[in-house]
């Protein structure tokens, strides 16, 4: 794990600096390379510090990997990403369903995102610890997001919902049904309204399911 100081510490600032630089020259190594490809004392060069420095702020790769997938969430997220829960958590199915699906796919869909799902894609098969990092930051923070929705909505709509993460499993299956590999390939790009549209449609879709208590 990364190293902390307290705010009250002198070097706190500075440390805070060096950690987003890291993150930044990381991302783009990443992002650009590959997970295989991309090298630790290149990172430390393009963030212009020693790689001694490097490490007093990541023990591996694997945890620096993990710093630039909560970092590249972070930036799409809202006010859940302080401890807020999404605005869509107050609003009944019939809408809220919508507004998380536009939320997913701009998230998903963001050029950022889809440069990480082809790195995790691409390299997990020889470094399984990026697939399981991937999962637990991004799949795993998806989840826990619908999951949070259901437990407060379940008993005001009657639902019977018994697996959560298949629930969440089949709405994101939803959402990205006919558009994602598209949009990953290069042969489309989404506006606005057509994930609007995407995301509406799937919405109704899964409220069908939940109604029918299919999970």
């Amino acid at each position: 794990m990364a190293k902390t100081w307290s705010a009250d510490n002198p070097k706190a600032a500075l440390m805070d600096r060096k950690r987003a630089a890291i993150v930044a020259a990381a991302t783009t190594a990443f992002l650009d390379a590959g997970y295989a490809e991309a090298s630790v004392n290149q990172i430390a060069a393009d963030a212009g510090i020693s790689i001694k420095t490097l490490y007093r702020h990541f023990e591996s790769k694997d945890d620096l990997f993990s710093a630039v997938m909560q970092a590249a969430c972070g930036r799409i997220g809202g006010a859940e990403d302080e401890g807020e829960p999404p605005p869509w958590y107050a609003e009944p199915p019939a809408k809220a369903l919508a507004m998380a699906g536009e939320e997913y796919l701009n998230h998903a869909l963001s050029p950022e995102q889809l440069a990480l799902y082809q790195v995790v894609t691409r390299d997990a098969h020889r470094f399984p610890e990026v697939g399981r990092r991937y999962h637990d930051e991004v799949i795993g923070g998806r989840d826990a997001k619908f999951a949070g929705y259901l437990d407060l909505w379940a008993g005001r709509e009657g639902w019977t919902v018994h697996d959560r993460t298949a629930a969440s499993e089949a709405f994101a299956g939803l959402l990205k049904a006919g558009i994602f590999d598209q949009v990953l390939q290069g042969r489309r790009a989404l506006g606005e309204a057509e994930i609007a549209g995407q995301a509406a449609e799937a919405g109704r879709r899964m409220l069908i399911l939940l109604r029918a208590g299919c999970f």
